[in-house]
């Protein structure tokens, strides 16, 4: 069962983009769910619904329902820290 409270990250392991943001959230401590599109075809479905289509990683989903796609890494640290 998954914690709503913990942020979820969809991803992919070869992408640049993902391995930075997911580094990020490690340097900070910060507990998160990991979701690899490429091994789950929901977390896929709901990238690419979330997205209008594009499998753009990666979406982090907050638990106050925000949403960064493809963030910078200081647009990640905004979010964290505000």
């Amino acid at each position: 069962m998954t914690n709503p409270e913990k942020i979820k990250f969809y991803g992919t392991n070869w992408c640049p983009t993902s391995r930075r943001a997911k580094k990020t959230l490690e340097k900070k401590g910060i507990e998160f769910e990991w979701i690899n599109i490429d091994e789950d075809p929901d977390g896929r479905e709901f990238v690419i619904q979330v997205n209008h289509g594009y499998r753009s990683v990666p979406t982090i989903v907050f638990p106050d329902g925000d949403i960064l796609v493809e963030p910078s890494s200081s647009e990640l640290l905004k979010k964290l820290e505000g």
